[in-house]
């Protein structure tokens, strides 16, 4: 309780509530939920947007080291949804600081919405998840994904890589992209084995638990079997 508490305090002196109508003179709306009152303002600099600030129905918080890309098809998105079952939504926000031929990078952001103002949670990253998790090996025949003694394996001989093209190891890092999916926080961290090949996504889903947003769950699916990824369509998630 002691260390909720520290935070709580902590993250209100971070996000300096103003009052509604608050100078916005050089900022734009780059993402907008109407129905929940929820607007998101950055300012456009270096071909980037930086600066933000969160019109959260009234009370307007800064963010002045947040940064997005300014791509449309790359917009910050806003979700306003209960993802920890306390009978109350929580607002997420994910930004793009990253894209392009075989790269997406994404930053998520949660906030708890105790009496209508925002409360930052902290959410562990999935490559640390993935560290502590995840091992792998591989050779130029399979690529071979190790978690909680389950085993994965990709059968890279028909594409016949070259050896000066493989990776010494499975890389992960180069596409992490958070979606709230049926109510849950999730992200999805794909393998990599060379430069242009990827074999599969490692899936995380979030739980929230002793003052942060933590894994749940971990679960790999090659993307021979790209039907059962939820972040490619309809798929049943299991609670």
């Amino acid at each position: 309780m002691k260390l909720k508490t520290i935070l709580i305090i902590g993250f209100f002196l971070t996000i300096n509530p103003f009052i509604t109508g608050a100078e916005n003179e050089g900022y734009e709306i780059v993402s907008k939920n109407s129905k929940e009152n929820i607007t998101l303002y950055a300012k456009k600099m270096d071909s980037l947007y930086r600066g933000f600030k969160i019109d959260f129905k009234g009370g307007i918080y800064t963010r002045p080291f947040w940064n997005s890309e300014t791509n449309p098809t790359y917009a910050p998105q806003i979700f306003y949804n209960d993802i920890n079952q306390d009978n109350r939504a929580e607002l997420v926000i994910t930004l793009t600081t990253g894209y392009g031929t075989g790269l997406l990078l994404e930053d998520v952001y949660v906030f708890d919405t105790v009496d209508n103002r925002l409360i930052e949670e902290i959410v562990d990253h999935p490559l640390t998840i993935l560290k502590k998790n995840v091992k792998t090996k591989l050779t130029a025949d399979k690529a071979e994904i190790i978690l909680n003694d389950k085993i994965w394996t990709v059968d890279l001989s028909p594409f016949e890589l070259k050896p000066d093209n493989l990776f010494d190891d499975i890389s992960f890092g180069s596409i992490v992209d958070y979606e709230v999916i049926n109510n849950r926080l999730m992200v999805r961290v794909s393998g990599q084995v060379s430069p242009a090949m990827f074999v599969g996504d490692v899936i995380i889903t979030y739980e929230y638990g002793q003052n942060m947003y933590q894994a749940k769950t971990i679960d790999f699916i090659p993307h021979h079997s790209i039907e059962k990824n939820p972040f490619y369509g309809p798929a049943q998630i299991q609670p």
